[in-house]
């Protein structure tokens, strides 16, 4: 696979590290109620498809990334410095 970083451009996928689904939402840190935390840790869909994830650019720029990966074909669409993707 290769992965297109906004700052250093095409690279190879052994350049970066997978860190999270990106359209997972963390709780608020001060959320005392166990089950919001349980579903955030354990409880996660396996997508089929497009999809967006984290990828850190571990051998090149440091930064993280929002890459849109297509699960089944492990085509790469677009990416997105994570900094600047709205949540």
């Amino acid at each position: 696979m290769r992965i297109h970083c906004p700052i250093c451009g095409l690279r190879d996928e052994t350049e970066f590290t997978y860190g999270a689904d990106a359209t997972v939402q963390q709780p608020d840190i001060a959320e005392t109620d166990q089950k919001a935390w349980l579903d955030y840790v354990f409880m996660r869909d396996n997508p089929r498809g497009p999809h967006r994830e984290y990828w850190h650019h571990v051998a090149g720029c440091r930064q993280w990334l929002v890459v849109e990966r297509d699960t089944l074909t492990h085509e790469m669409g677009q990416s997105f410095l994570a900094r600047e993707v709205s949540k």
